[in-house]
C-alpha cells in the first residue's frame, strides 16, 4: 500500500485547503496537488493527496471513498504509478512542399 492517493470526481470548488482539512481527519497530510487546466487554471476535478503513513492512507480510502464533498461523491483510491511517456520528440512543422 502506498501513501499517495488519487481523489476523483471532485467538485470544482475543492481546493488544496479543503482537501487538506478533509484528509487530515484520517492522519497527517504531507501534500495535496489539485490538478488544474494549464490555460484556465480551473480544477480538472481530481487531485493527489499524500499521507504520512501507509496506515493513514488506507484509513482515508476506507473512510472517504464514496463520501460527499460539496455535493459530489468523491472517489478515493491508491494512486497508480505514472506511465512512462513516449517521448519521440518532434511534431509540427507541416509540409512546406517542394519549392525548388
Amino acid at each position: 500500500m502506498g501513501r499517495k492517493l488519487y481523489v476523483g470526481n471532485l467538485p470544482y470548488s475543492a481546493d488544496q485547503t479543503s482537501l487538506e482539512t478533509t484528509f487530515s481527519e484520517c492522519g497527517t497530510v504531507d501534500s495535496v496537488n489539485v490538478i488544474t487546466d494549464r490555460d484556465t487554471g480551473q480544477s480538472k476535478g481530481f487531485a493527489f493527496v499524500e499521507m504520512s503513513r501507509d496506515s493513514e492512507a488506507q484509513k482515508a480510502i476506507q473512510s472517504l471513498n464514496g463520501t460527499s464533498l460539496d455535493g459530489r461523491e468523491i472517489k478515493v483510491n491508491e494512486a497508480k504509478p505514472r506511465a512512462p511517456r513516449d517521448n519521440r520528440g518532434g511534431g509540427g512543422g507541416g509540409g512546406r512542399g517542394n519549392r525548388w
